[in-house]
């Protein structure tokens, strides 16, 4: 069952480091089951480009691959300053000025954000990924803040701020976001991730505008604000309203500590898991591979971790887009998931999921105990929406969950789904059946003995109707 049985998906970042079809398709040989466009950088015309290439290495290969818009969100930024470089030392006062577009080489700087109706005095500022550490003093005017310096640094040009104890709620969608969520609804994007999310009610939100434009994008999350992650009623709720979420570890760090961001990374797993959402881990996963042909030591165990816990993807961001090996760090973490798979199961959940349907999570829960009483070889799951399939996914049986639909839309988000091979057939009665005789018929299913029977359990329902999941059978094949 190798061929199909990676657990842990991988999501790339698509960007310099592979521009061009070939290179792309290279990437879905060696494992990648969705590609990530990060909004934050580049135009148009290359993500058109891009998305080309994408779906034709997808085609060509016979392999459903999810494709992810990234919105940029309310980064905030400083502007460019006087010869890309301002050295400060601890006690020094800056002005961070919007209404400023050139920087003179004092300590009057840019910023890309109107800072000053939303900030107090006393509040932290942290710039450069937190390499700079500040307190706000003062709110200067209408358009300005003056904040002090806390340690030694150097500045450059648009290097990110982060503000944790600021509260940005009902305004983290920006006039960049919208007009990328048009572009996007109009190029048929599998997932959307809404960055710097405080709330479920920014979720609601950009479900909205979403539908306003005619888009089935499922939503992810990204978690990386202290606001998210204030109680576990809070984040769960966030959970609830989204369609997946992404531990993103890096802004994350900065605004609550390093220290909090793996206890968050589990609890988010299993959160995820208990209401059938999608849980994808990001940031610095193979960050040594950016320069580097191999990983660090401590990089393989983190990826480990992330295994044992059951998320559903790691995310690979530099390593792909900008990496000198952007093959080779695909090719590790792959190793890295098939080795710890292979030795350490994923721990089942305390108690049955809750998600959206109740007769999905019941279904779903019969079928991961009964394959394994009878010790099945593969689920395979007929579905018109994909939530049966979720939610058999959530259970994170220790067997192939192979899922056949007639919509290519589902397939491809179910490409990022833990321990999911999605394949896309015209409806037929026995659809499900005929993929897996299919699939036996070319040696995908037992590398042993192709000629010996296996055991499928086969969950189904009538004419490819949304929520029509009522059957399970067990078939010899």
């Amino acid at each position: 069952m190798s061929k199909l049985f990676k657990r842990t998906k991988i999501l790339a970042t698509i960007g310099p480091a592979v521009s061009s079809a070939e290179q792309i398709e290279g990437l879905i040989m060696d494992g990648v089951n969705g590609c990530r466009l990060n909004f934050s950088h580049g135009d148009n015309d290359t993500r058109d480009q891009q998305i080309a290439w994408i779906r034709q290495a997808a085609d060509k290969k016979g392999r459903s691959v999810a494709i992810l818009q990234d919105l940029q969100g309310p980064k905030i930024r400083l502007g460019s300053l006087q010869d890309n470089h301002l050295e400060v030392h601890t006690g020094d006062e800056l002005i961070l000025d919007y209404s400023i577009t050139e920087h003179d080489g004092s300590h009057i700087l840019p910023v890309q954000y109107n800072l000053a109706p939303k900030v107090k005095v006393g509040q932290p500022l942290f710039i450069f990924d937190g390499k700079i550490k500040t307190k706000i003093t003062e709110i200067v005017s209408d358009t300005a803040i003056k904040i002090t310096v806390q340690n030694p640094g150097i500045l450059m040009s648009r290097k990110g701020l982060n503000l944790p104890d600021t509260n940005f709620a009902g305004d983290i969608i920006t006039e960049k976001d919208l007009a990328d969520i048009e572009f996007g609804a109009s190029r048929d994007f599998d997932y959307v991730a809404l960055s710097f999310v405080q709330s479920a009610a920014d979720i609601k939100k950009l479900r909205q505008i979403l539908v306003s434009h005619g888009s089935t994008a499922q939503i992810i999350a990204k978690i990386e604000t202290k606001k998210a992650i204030e109680t576990d009623h809070h984040l769960a709720e966030i959970v609830k309203a989204a369609d997946g979420i992404m531990v993103a570890r890096g802004d994350m760090a900065v605004e609550v500590g390093a220290e909090i961001v793996p206890i968050i990374q589990h609890k988010l797993s299993a959160l995820c898991r208990e209401h059938s959402k999608l849980c994808i881990v990001a940031t610095q996963m193979l960050s040594s591979m950016v320069d580097q042909p191999e990983p660090t030591r401590a990089e393989v165990s983190d990826i480990a971790s992330a295994v044992i816990q059951g998320v559903d993807a790691v995310m690979l961001s530099d390593e792909t887009a900008n990496g000198k090996y952007p093959r080779a760090a695909v090719q590790a973490i792959k190793k890295v998931i098939l080795y710890t798979q292979n030795h350490s199961r994923v721990a089942p959940i305390s108690h049955d999921p809750t998600g959206y349907y109740q007769n999905y999570d019941a279904i779903a829960h019969a079928v991961a105990r009964l394959s394994e009483k009878i010790a099945a070889d593969v689920i395979i799951c007929q579905t018109a929406s994909g939530a049966t399939s979720s939610a058999i996914t959530a259970q994170r049986p220790n067997l192939p969950i192979l899922t056949v639909t007639s919509n290519p839309r589902v397939a491809n988000q179910l490409a990022l789904a833990y321990g999911n091979t999605a394949f896309v057939r015209p409806y037929s009665d026995n659809y499900g059946l005929d993929l897996a005789r299919e699939l036996k018929a070319a040696g995908y299913l037992q590398d042993d003995d192709p000629s010996s029977d296996y055991i499928a359990v086969i969950v189904s329902g009538h004419k490819d109707t949304i929520g029509g999941t009522d059957t399970i059978q067990i078939r010899r094949i």
